[in-house]
């Protein structure tokens, strides 16, 4: 059994071991041009893998750039950029940024947060009164979905309270929230149509 714990270390793990066997096997064609066109497809290749970064101006420079640290800069090719050698904490992917925000209620996610937040701040009025009907018809499809047992109005209001300090408190009399049959039925017509889809 071929293990990957086995096997050479990646130099640039984020284009998979794929990749890197191109590049060795680049580094061992005789003739020069054939060796370019086979660069230039590899590159090819490493800008379809991160095709979202491929408005950025310098994203060719960078890539060529990856080729060269992923050939240890051993590759013989004329290269269409200045090649600028990386030590191995340069050639290490940017760490992508993980927001630090504590959700308090898990069950409604951070759209919900955001939303009450901004409820919060509101002048009371008409307005103000039917974004908070809004979102909380938002919170109670978010219950459902979570759980039917706990996706009550009262619940929706005051979980909405909670968030809001108080600010928000939403009268069952006047306020109306979707109902719990428009809900259910809602949710068994689209799990019908993902397993027509299928």
């Amino acid at each position: 059994m071929d293990y990957n714990t086995k096997r050479d270390k990646l130099i640039m793990p984020e284009y998979g071991r794929g990749i890197q066997q191109m590049v060795e096997h680049c580094k061992t064609i005789a003739d020069k041009d054939e060796r370019m066109r086979c660069a230039q497809t590899i590159i090819n290749t490493m800008a379809n893998m991160a095709e979202q970064t491929a408005d950025r101006e310098d994203f060719q420079k960078k890539l060529w750039n990856h080729l060269a640290a992923m050939a240890q800069y051993d590759l013989d090719i004329d290269y269409p950029v200045e090649i600028e050698r990386m030590d191995d904490e340069e050639a290490r992917p940017d760490r992508l940024p993980y927001p630090q925000h504590r959700i308090r209620k898990r069950n409604y996610g951070t759209i919900v947060e955001q939303f009450t937040d901004h409820l919060a701040t509101m002048e009371a009025g008409e307005q103000r009164d039917e974004l908070a009907v809004l979102v909380a018809n938002h919170m109670k499809r978010d219950l459902s979905n979570w759980s039917t047992d706990s996706m009550s109005d009262e619940k929706v209001m005051d979980d909405m309270a909670f968030y809001t300090d108080g600010k928000i408190q939403l009268d069952p009399q006047r306020h109306h929230l979707i109902g719990d049959g428009e809900l259910l039925s809602t949710r068994v017509s689209t799990s019908i149509k993902k397993k027509k889809k299928k």
